[in-house]
């Protein structure tokens, strides 16, 4: 019986690599003899390198860089090769990620993606001129003006003074004018494909403070302050490059990174979860399935847009392969997943339990779900295997 194990990460807790080990455990406490083919995802936040090094047999290069915050300490990021080098992977949950901050940190006026920009020059450094850039997972949002920073971008403020200092969500308020006769050579000779798991604009309702603010710590007060200076921002930004950005499907990624990289590099929006889907090969693992077992950390509405398991569901959907998630937590919104291609969503927790709990049993508790998935499975055809 072939079993595609393809699962994202449990952020906190588990790679989508260690994911895969622990649901293979599960599975052949059942099936020993079952074939397990482990197909570990991402879509285009923490993960998406790893995934990607993986389908592609590339290698991870490691780079001390700025964290998310200023004047903190730097962090050890790193970036895939592929290609032999001419594909380089950057992931802004490396370098600028929410998860590199204590949770009294987090305040995404006080954030930068100018550790971000590092990498992407040392990919630049090491050959590659084609750049696909993850963006899920970030702690910022200064509309990536830190990332075009570190690349040769100046900001100005209206009483002409140079902003010198590392950019970040607060300091949006003051651009005035933006100059960009000294970004780097070399990125004249690239393409860069952003890899999003959203679609929303830059601003409004739907914008990226209103929306993923106060996942970054913003309460009201600092989601109105980021709206407001986010707007004064964009101006100047669209007068460098020459075109309107903030109405752009997936220019509110990342806290506005993915207008500035769609301006000042010409960045193609993609969707992560097709771009790691198609480098593994899934649709030719998929023949001959039995079953797709994965797994996310939580489901709720927001999955059904961009996220790994609504791209996942849409392709077992389409072949008619069945397919179980084992999830953290099942929130509001999260039973449309079934009109989409998902057949059964299975709580990760046997009972009550804290979070902390939880995070640290998660290999064993994955394999115990795992192990009752097969069983059920198995009873509803037993002539499956």
């Amino acid at each position: 019986m072939k079993i595609l194990l393809a699962p994202d990460s449990f952020k906190g807790s588990l790679s989508s690599v260690q994911v895969c080990e622990a649901l293979r455990v599960g599975v052949e406490r059942v099936l020993p003899d079952a074939d397990c083919v482990a197909l570990p995802l991402a879509d285009g936040g923490e993960g998406t390198t790893e995934a990607l090094v993986a389908a592609g047999g590339g290698h991870l290069l490691r780079r001390w860089v700025t964290g998310p915050l200023p004047g903190g300490p730097p962090v050890q990021a790193f970036f895939g090769l592929l290609d032999g080098g001419r594909t380089a992977v950057i992931e802004m949950a490396a370098a600028s990620g929410l998860p590199l901050l204590r949770p009294e940190q987090r305040d995404p006026r006080h954030t930068t993606t100018y550790g971000t920009g590092e990498l992407v020059a040392a990919a630049l450094d090491a050959g590659a001129r084609q750049l696909i850039l993850a963006v899920g997972g970030s702690a910022s949002h200064d509309l990536g003006t830190g990332l075009a920073q570190a690349l040769g971008v100046r900001f100005r403020r209206t009483d002409g003074s140079w902003m010198d200092a590392v950019m970040t969500g607060a300091a949006l308020a003051e651009v005035a004018d933006v100059d960009v006769g000294e970004m780097l050579p070399a990125l004249a000779e690239c393409s860069m494909v952003l890899a999003a798991d959203v679609d929303n604009p830059l601003l409004g309702p739907t914008g990226a403070a209103s929306v993923y603010g106060p996942q970054k710590g913003a309460t009201p007060a600092i989601v109105n302050e980021l709206e407001a200076a986010t707007a004064a921002a964009i101006g100047p930004i669209e007068r460098a490059c020459g075109r309107s950005l903030r109405d752009l499907p997936g220019a509110g990624a990342a806290g506005g990174l993915g207008a500035t990289l769609m301006g000042f590099l010409g960045a193609t929006p993609g969707s992560g979860i097709d771009l790691v889907l198609e480098a593994c090969g899934f649709e030719a693992h998929l023949a001959g399935a039995s079953l797709v077992l994965s797994g996310e950390g939580r489901l709720d509405s927001q999955t059904l847009s961009g996220k790994t398991i609504g791209g996942l569901a849409r392709r077992c959907s389409q072949a008619g392969v069945p397919l179980v998630v084992i999830a953290g937590s099942l929130g509001e919104g999260s039973e449309a997943l079934y009109s989409m291609g998902v057949t059964s969503m299975v709580s990760l927790v046997p009972g009550p339990m804290t979070l902390e709990a939880a995070m640290a049993a998660s290999p064993a508790l994955l394999a115990d779900a795992a192990e009752r998935v097969l069983r059920l499975f198995l009873a509803a055809d037993p002539q499956t295997p």
